[in-house]
């Protein structure tokens, strides 16, 4: 039997994993799937730390390019993340003929086009199980499980850091900061959480579920993208006593032909699958036309569920290495009959508003006659203390309403006296 060849970059956290998980489960695999796979050389510009697994000196590397220029090398797994210089190692790849297995959703999201395009042209093959959701196989799902099914919306907790805050913050009623201090403690948080806190690394990660899902190449430029900094404990409760969780949600789905896609806190009715998505975990909602609603949930993050999906890639592409069989990029641009981006000032939706107001007649009134004056009716409101001399909640929960015209209303409620601080707006879905 053949040994197929691969070179890792990067021996990280995920690198040692795959490298730990290949030693430890190769002679698994091969009973299993019928192959044998061999790591035999690893790059990383840091070769004096201690990791946790053996490796002969003789396979490890500061020079790239003994992977990249090798032709004993069949597959390359680049695991060093960012942009720059993982786009250059992954195209210089792929012009040698090599195939490509990586967990970088950030390089995906902003150059997949580029990076799956040269793929087809030398007639290799890109894999991405890892870059969203960590070992759930969602990118397996909706690439080939779900081939026949037209694809009408993907809901994603895809976050595991944000989702950790938020369910702190729910269930032992921590403040965000200390909810965060936790989760960095624990692992779960970088020491600069920013791209997961301001929905960033969510946004990444929704490009590609988009590509797969509608056949569309998003620029992540444009996906409206907010994050959880803001929210407040006070939020949580009050969402909570409504019957609602409030979760960082990446949203796309087809409205009227065109393609809404965005990533935002969502009040979650209790009812609903991922509103019982706690901690660190991950989860993914597909609705198709024929599988009706489906739920992917798992670990979304951590060594050895992003390792176990970076070796499922590997060893795919490597049964078709070992017995010669041709291997190449589908083309995963396909039309679906979308024929744009929706707006989010044109996005219809429920709204959570919460006003800090001083406590004097005629403020609800106020209000309720401005948000009338844009057609945003109320469904629920309730003033939650009383204060005569300091600003005190209002909050309510609307009926559907169109966001550019609840600005608008915003706008001119926040310039009124009573109102102290920028209202809180946090959207709703069913």
């Amino acid at each position: 039997m053949k040994k197929v060849k691969t070179g890792l970059i990067g021996f990280g956290t995920v690198g040692t994993g795959v490298v730990k998980t290949l030693a430890g489960k190769g002679a698994f695999i091969k009973k299993k799937r019928g192959v044998a796979v061999e790591i035999v050389r690893i790059a990383d510009k840091d070769l004096r730390r201690k990791r946790p697994v053996k490796v002969p000196r003789s396979k490890l590397t500061t020079d790239v390019n003994k992977i990249l220029n090798d032709p004993a090398i069949d597959i390359v797994v680049e695991l060093i993340g960012g942009i720059q210089p993982a786009k250059k190692f992954v195209m210089k790849a792929l012009k040698a003929g090599k195939h490509v297995v990586t967990a970088n959703k950030a390089l995906l999201a902003n150059s997949g086009k580029e990076i799956f395009g040269l793929a087809r042209k030398k007639g290799v093959t890109v894999r991405f199980e890892a870059s969203v959701g960590g070992g759930i196989p969602v990118i397996k799902a909706l690439s080939e499980d779900f081939a026949a099914n037209t694809i009408q919306a993907i809901y994603g907790i895809i976050n595991g850091t944000s989702n950790y805050i938020l369910s702190k913050m729910e269930e032992d009623g921590e403040s965000f900061k200390s909810a965060l201090k936790s989760a960095q403690d624990l692992g779960i948080a970088e020491r600069n959480p920013l791209l997961d806190i301001n929905g960033m690394d969510s946004a990444h990660k929704l490009a590609i579920l988009t590509l797969l899902g509608f056949g569309r190449y998003v620029d992540v430029k444009k996906i409206f993208v907010e994050g959880i900094q803001n929210i407040e404990l006070r939020d949580i409760r009050y969402a909570k006593q409504w019957g609602y969780s409030i979760k960082l949600l990446a949203i796309a789905k087809e409205d009227g032909g065109r393609l809404d896609v965005r990533v935002h806190p969502t009040l979650l009715s209790s009812k609903h699958l991922l509103a019982g998505v706690r901690g660190a975990q991950n989860a993914i909602y597909i609705k198709g036309d024929m599988i009706g609603e489906s739920l992917l949930y798992g670990e979304g993050a951590g060594q050895k569920a992003t390792s176990s999906a970076v070796v499922s890639d590997i060893v795919d592409i490597a049964e078709s290495v070992a017995v010669g069989k041709a291997l190449e990029m589908p083309n995963m641009n396909f039309d679906s009959g979308i024929r744009g981006m929706k707006e989010i000032g044109k996005v219809k939706s429920r709204y959570y508003i919460r006003f800090m107001a001083v406590d004097k007649p005629g403020v609800l009134a106020a209000i309720s006659g401005i948000l009338a004056r844009f057609k945003i009716s109320i469904s629920s409101v309730t003033q939650k203390e009383r204060h005569k001399e300091h600003a005190v909640p209002i909050v309510m929960l609307t009926h559907d309403a169109v966001e550019q015209d609840l600005k608008k209303a915003l706008s001119i409620i926040y310039r009124l006296n009573a109102i102290a601080g920028k209202p809180v707006t946090i959207r709703m879905m069913r």
